[in-house]
């Protein structure tokens, strides 16, 4: 199957099944991308996952990111599904405020979105509701903040031993 008619497919059989929860659907760097309000991500990956001819029922990569300018939707993750046995990927986007970071955990699909969604809650501070286990995977339990928003500078400012001029800054 092409790349076009995976978007159709997929777009076709979320749209009959959630409506108007899907937000957005298009081929970007020959990727079929859904983007689909927040609090529907787990009926659709079990959707997704549960579908005879679609069979997603791999989770490769779960990533958060950080859009400080995008007001009201700062926090996204991303979620790239793969179909193994017809090498078809899909990926599926959502969008969330910083001020409630909260959405529903997928782990009930993907037990492997267990340690995915911990770093995410770990770096950029996003509540998974429902995970099983949700604290700092690869950070400090002490750390009152997270490190991969945008908000915080690159590097340490007070540093004596770095010479920025050899890296043209």
């Amino acid at each position: 199957m092409d790349k076009e008619a995976l978007l159709t497919a997929v777009q076709e059989k979320l749209k009959a099944q959630f409506g108007e929860g899907i937000i957005s659907s298009e081929l970007l760097y020959d990727y079929p991308v859904f983007t689909i309000k927040s609090d529907l991500i787990c009926d659709v990956v079990r959707f997704l996952y549960n579908d005879d001819e679609l069979a997603f029922q791999y989770l490769t990569t779960l990533a958060g990111i950080h859009y400080p300018d995008n007001k009201g939707q700062e926090l996204g993750i991303m979620y790239q599904l793969h179909n193994l046995p017809k090498n078809l990927r899909i990926r599926i986007k959502i969008a969330v405020s910083i001020n409630h970071p909260v959405v529903p955990t997928i782990t009930p699909v993907f037990s492997a979105a267990n340690w995915m969604e911990r770093q995410e809650f770990d770096f950029f501070g996003i509540i998974f509701n429902g995970h099983p286990n949700l604290k700092r995977i690869l950070n400090m339990d002490e750390m009152t903040y997270h490190p991969m928003r945008k908000e915080y500078p690159l590097e340490d400012g007070t540093r004596e031993d770095k010479d920025d001029k050899m890296f043209g800054r």
